[in-house]
């Protein structure tokens, strides 16, 4: 579950003032471009659309990340590695399930490659060092995890967690797992568009906004401005 609401006003509180009024780090400044994969899908042969699941805390924020990256057709909140039972946010909540708060991506793999997604997931959307935690929630269904489709994203996500530890980038091993195969499950309808639909939310202020502005900073090449919404997605 997410922070209680109270502390989380102390948080913004203290986290809007430092970032409205003092030159030091914010949540954007600390993210991180990462190296590229030296390995990657080849988009030769390619259907018009592949799928890219990726768990990193709260799925709000990984969300939106991805709704404003080009060559996404859609981002999609839900929860993969449990069962379809449980698949509910309440449940989920307990980190008891098996299930991780996830993002289906929906992507163009002719405009952006799994590869990308992948550096922009470790780059900007989370922080792969911490394990089953991220910021201010805690438990398993917060782990960075990857779930992937098929042998060849497995092996691209496993050649890509290689080298980053091998060139220590982030200065200790990452707490990235991978897990193959795991059906994934679409969230709850209020909990789609939450960042877009919420930007004044203090939870979405405080953790998920300068994740967008980093995307955008970092990547410009591939960052959108509008972005690409459940609601309009028309899948």
């Amino acid at each position: 579950m997410k922070t209680p609401l109270w502390s989380l006003f102390a948080i913004v509180a203290a986290g809007v003032a430092f970032f409205v009024f003092a030159p030091g780090p914010s949540n954007a400044e600390s993210a991180t471009v990462v190296p590229a994969p030296e390995l990657d899908e080849s988009a030769a042969g390619a259907p018009a659309r592949e799928t890219a699941v990726f768990a990193g805390g709260c799925f709000w924020g990984v969300q939106g990340v991805f709704q404003h990256v080009e060559g996404v057709i859609n981002a999609v909140s839900g929860y993969a590695g449990g069962a379809r039972e449980t698949a509910e946010y309440e449940k989920v909540g307990s980190g008891r399930t098996g299930h991780a708060e996830s993002v289906k991506v929906t992507y163009d793999p002719t405009k952006i490659s799994y590869g990308r997604l992948l550096q922009i997931y470790f780059s900007v959307a989370h922080d792969p060092t911490e394990l089953n935690r991220q910021g201010p929630d805690s438990g398993p269904q917060y782990r960075s995890t990857i779930f992937t489709a098929n042998a060849e994203q497995t092996s691209v996500a496993r050649a890509y967690i290689d080298q980053l530890n091998a060139a220590n980038t982030f200065g200790k091993k990452l707490a990235t797992t991978i897990e193959p195969a795991k059906p994934f499950f679409a969230a709850e309808g209020y909990h789609q568009d939450y960042l877009t639909l919420h930007p004044h939310q203090p939870y979405i202020v405080y953790n998920d906004l300068p994740k967008v502005e980093a995307l955008k900073k970092m990547f410009p090449n591939v960052y959108r401005a509008k972005p690409v919404l459940v609601s309009e997605a028309g899948l």
